[in-house]
Parts: C-alpha cells; structure tokens; sequence
C-alpha cells in the first residue's frame, strides 16, 4: 500500500467519527428532553435505573454522555448517588449497540433485502434521505430527524470506507505480524484503554476494531484484550468531565472507573484462567464484527448484573476515596449552576430557573429585612443586607453568564422563550436588591445622624411598604409558580403605588412648607421614596416577563403591552384598581 492508497482511511475515519457525533447531537436534541425527565424521575429501584441508563445510552449512542448527564444531575441535586449507580451501569450495556447495529456489515449478499440492509448499501440511502429532510424541510424536527439518518449514513459509510481501504493489508504479512504483538494480553488491553481514551468513545473503538477485522488479522485472542481495555478506557471522558464537580458527582466517576476495571480483572482472570486449563479451540479463529460486538455486550451486562447487589458497597468504597467537600452555602447554591449540565440544555435552563428562583426568594427576603431597619436598627442587621446583596450580585453573574452560555448550546424554541424572559428578570431582580441597600444606606444615616421623620411621614411610609411589600411577594410568588392570574394583579397595584408616591410627595413639601418636618428628615423620606417606586416598577416588568414568556400575550412589546392594559384596561383590571386604592389610601 501507498501513502495515497491510505488517504481514504482518513476520510473514513473522519465521517465515522463526525457521524457518530452528529447522531448523538441530534437524537438528543429531539429526544433530549424526555430523556432527562425520565432520569431525574424513574430511578426508584436499581432494575429501573439499569433499564434506563440502558436505553437513554442507547438512544443518544454515548454511555459518556448519560453518565456526564447523571453527574450534572448528582451537581444540581437532581439525583441522588445510590440512585445514580445503576443508570450509570446501565449506561455501559447500552453503548454496545452501537456496534451490534455495526455487525450488519455481516450480512451476506443472498437477496436484494439483505443486500440493502448491509452498511456499504444502506449508508448511502440514508445519507441521501437526511440531506433531503435536512436541505428541504421548513420544520426543525424534520430537520433534527435528517440529521439522525446523516449521521447514522455517515456511521455505515465511513466504516464501509475504512474497510475497503484496509482490505490490502490482509495480504501483508508485516500487518497480520503486528498483532502477534497484540496477543500478549497486557499489551492488548493498554491499547484498547489508548486507542479509546483518545477517542473519548468506546463505541468509536469498538466500530474502528470491527473494521479492522475485515482485514483476517484479529483473533479472539488478540480482541478480546483490546475490549476489555476498551471498557476502561472509556472513562477518561466522564473523569475529565467531572474536574471541579461536587463530591457526590466525582464518587459517581470514581465508581463507574471502579466498576470497568473490577470488570476487566474479573474476564482476565477467567477468560486466562480457563484457557490455561482447557484451551479454547476458538482462541486463534478469525474474530468478525458480530463475534466483537457480542463480547463487547457480554462483558457489559455480566459486569453489571455482577455488581449491581453491591451498589452500597461501593458506594462505601467511593466514601472513603473520594474527599469531602468544604465549600460555603453561597458556593453550594452557585455550584447547582454545572456547565456539564450544558451539554443537555434543557435541563441546564430548569437548573437555572431553580437557582433564580432562589435570588428571588433571597432579594425578598432582604427587602424585607432593609424596611425593618427602620423600626429597629441594628448593625448585624445592616450587615446581613449588605452581605446578601453582594451575594445576589454573584447570583445575577453567574446566572446571566450561565444562561448565555444556554443559549450557545442552541436550545429549542420553547426553552429558549424562557432563556430570554430569565436574563431580563434576573437584572430586575438584581436592582431591585440595589434599592434594598439604598434603603438600608438611609437607615443606617437616619440611626447615625439621629434623623427622624414626623408622626405624619412615619404613616405615609409605612403604608408604602406595606403596599410594596405586598406587590414584591406576588411578583416573587407568580415568578416561582409561574402564575399568570396572579402576574395579572400586579400593574393595577403598582398603579396605585405610583398615585401613592404621588401623593406622600405633595404631602410632604405640605409639610416643609408648614415646618412640621425637618429638611434631613424630609430628603431621607424622598430617598426612601425613590427606591420603593423603582422597586415597585421592577416588579411590574417581571409580571410582563412571566406573562409573555407563558405565551399569554400576543406581543413582544413590553411598552406595547402596558400601553394596551392602561388605554383598554379590564373589568377585572379596574375592580382590583379599586380594591387596592381602598386598602392603600393616604388622608
């Protein structure tokens, strides 16, 4: 052979690869969803999880992938350990099916129907009908589901290629002597664990060696090594991943690596163990694609059902290698934020909206504590509010960057909606904490400085909180419900809100004018008043967020849409207008 003969073993390589990327980008993409769903929920019992991990690997063709998703899930709080073991020992059966789908190459040529199910026969069909759907076609499922037969076209295509281009070899004894190399047994499995790590799959491993027996020159002894460390190799991707995740997520990896090389040891040692007593006739037959698909099944499901009554052992066991983590609750709630939840986007916008909702929670929480400081100032009480809003300045980062990255993942229609009503309403939710510490700023001046307002100005500002209080609670508990009726509450009170700092307004300069409030007293009221309104405002955008973001509205328009509701309000509009004027009223 040439260098130039060699030239499309490159290509074939290259597209086998590419396809099996592209097939298990897009099977996610249009199964994604569903499949994370029944992660987080049918792992009750450790059948059930070995099930699932089962079939959501083999549907997304990647055990790396399922098992970097349960490390997500583990990160965020989703999953619990015990939980997770089984899905991800299922993970590793369901990535052999990839190549029993490979052993179709088998197939003779008896037959026309046959014939066309052979991969050098059905890739170029499938490969032709995806371009079609994907080039054609309007709708992006029918787009997503052309880019499965791609990719799986591109999987039988490039394994036919690669085969043809090897075919010489067979004929060379320099090539079949090299693998005399490979019958020594330690020498066998360092190259699967190589040859798999490098490609970071071992289902590409598995499909690479089914090529290469095409060739005449593998033998089950020389196989059978290269698969056992095939298996283990493939956890170089899910331990790279797991760097810098929390605890329970790295004993997750740790017991999955433990798992495949209990399991290679285990085959070592019977496979060797018995052939040194009985010598297998077949140990020096010519492996086929079928033979490596069905042992690379074998070794999976043994190792699993072998192991699976001893989940809590090692569990046990990962205890004890794996150390603590020493991290703060700020750090905790931030760390829910996991970018390996990226790689399956709609869970990664769930993840975000949980951590969100807890900036929401917190920004209320401190909004109360700030007004209270007015009753009862004390300075741990100020200190609480400074610190948890330089905490929520943290959470605001961290979620816009998280949710940007989101959106580079190339999420769908429906979650992207949400991505985008998340990123406005974490910046209201972020000033609106600004206006907490500016109120806590003024009663930390008023305690110092021994500032007081009048009887009259204590009354107006108490029924402004109150009314603030109540609108910044509905705007928090529709947010977290996503609650459409009760985001509809909120513009008719913060119409009332505005007519309220209004009027204390006019009352005040009343009072100036009178002399019965003092000027310190009465620029400090005006503060407060400011940062209640601006509160008020921020609370009205978010009831516009939810309400465009749960498709109730028929504009993008946010100005478009509070113009609407005050030129043609509702009747309901107009009694909840009245309702909040009567229990909001200045004398």
């Amino acid at each position: 052979m040439t260098l130039i003969s060699i030239l499309p073993l490159f290509a074939g390589i290259g597209l086998f690869l590419f396809g099996m990327s592209l097939l298990g980008v897009a099977l996610e993409r249009v199964a994604g969803a569903s499949l994370e769903k029944m992660l987080e929920k049918l792992t009750s019992s450790r059948p059930k999880g070995v099930f699932l991990g089962t079939v959501v690997t083999g549907v997304i063709q990647s055990s790396s992938a399922t098992t970097i998703m349960v490390v997500g899930l583990i990160n965020a709080g989703i999953m619990k350990l015990s939980n997770a073991i089984p899905v991800v020992m299922g993970a590793n059966i369901g990535t052999t099916v990839t190549g029993q789908i490979l052993r179709l190459g088998d197939i003779g040529d008896s037959g026309v129907i046959l014939s066309l199910l052979k991969p050098s026969s059905f890739g170029p069909i499938l490969i032709g009908l995806g371009a079609a759907s994907y080039v054609f076609s309007k709708s992006k499922r029918t787009k997503d589901i052309g880019t499965i037969f791609l990719g799986l076209g591109m999987i039988f295509f490039g394994m036919n290629t690669m085969e043809v281009t090897l075919s010489p070899l067979k004929d060379m004894p320099q090539f079949t002597n090299l693998f005399f190399v490979f019958s020594n047994p330690i020498f066998g499995i360092l190259l699967g664990m190589v040859m798999t790590a490098i490609l970071q799959s071992s289902s590409a491993s598995v499909g690479i060696l089914q090529a290469l027996s095409s060739t005449g020159a593998i033998t089950f002894s020389t196989a059978l090594p290269i698969i056992l460390g095939q298996n283990v190799g493939k956890c170089i991707t899910v331990i790279l991943a797991s760097i810098g995740s929390k605890r329970d997520a790295k004993r997750v990896v740790f017991i999955d690596v433990l798992s495949n090389v209990i399991g290679m040891f285990m085959f070592f040692v019977i496979i060797y163990g018995l052939n040194s007593i009985i010598n297998f006739s077949f140990w020096n037959n010519i492996v086929n694609r079928g033979d490596i698909a069905n042992f690379h099944t074998f070794f999976n499901i043994a190792t699993t059902f072998v192991l699976l009554p001893f989940v809590g052992l090692l569990v046990k066991i990962s205890d004890k290698f794996v150390k603590k983590d020493d991290v703060s609750i700020e750090e905790k709630d931030l760390a829910l934020l996991d970018d390996l939840l990226l790689k399956t986007p709609n869970l990664a916008v769930e993840q975000a909206r949980k951590v969100l909702n807890s900036m929401a929670n917190l920004s209320f929480k401190n909004f109360k504590r700030s007004i209270s400081l007015f009753n009862e100032y004390s300075e741990k009480k100020f200190s609480k509010v400074e610190r948890d809003e330089n905490l929520i300045d943290k959470f605001e980062s961290a979620i816009s960057n998280y949710l940007l990255k989101i959106i580079a993942a190339d999420v769908n229609d429906t979650s992207n909606v949400l991505v985008m009503e998340m990123l406005h309403s974490v910046g209201d939710f972020e000033r609106i904490s600004d206006h907490c510490m500016n109120i806590a700023e003024v009663a930390k001046k008023n305690f110092e400085k021994s500032i007081y307002f009048s009887e009259g100005g204590k009354e107006e500002l108490e029924i402004m909180s109150n009314a603030v209080t109540e609108i910044f609670g509905m705007a928090v508990d529709a947010y977290l419900k996503r609650d459409f009726k009760e985001a509809l509450n909120i513009e008719p009170l913060e119409q009332v809100i505005d007519s309220l700092n209004f009027k204390i307004r006019d009352k005040h300069i009343n009072r100036l004018c009178e002399g019965t409030c003092s000027i310190e007293g009465g620029v400090s009221l005006l503060e407060l008043l400011t940062s209640l309104e601006r509160i008020s405002d921020h609370c009205s955008n978010i009831a516009v967020y939810i309400l465009q973001a749960e498709g109730n509205i028929d504009t993008d328009d946010s100005h478009k849409l509070m113009e609407r509701i005050h030129n043609k309000p509702t009747k309901e509009y107009e009694n909840k207008y009245s309702f909040y004027q009567n229990k909001y009223i200045i004398k």
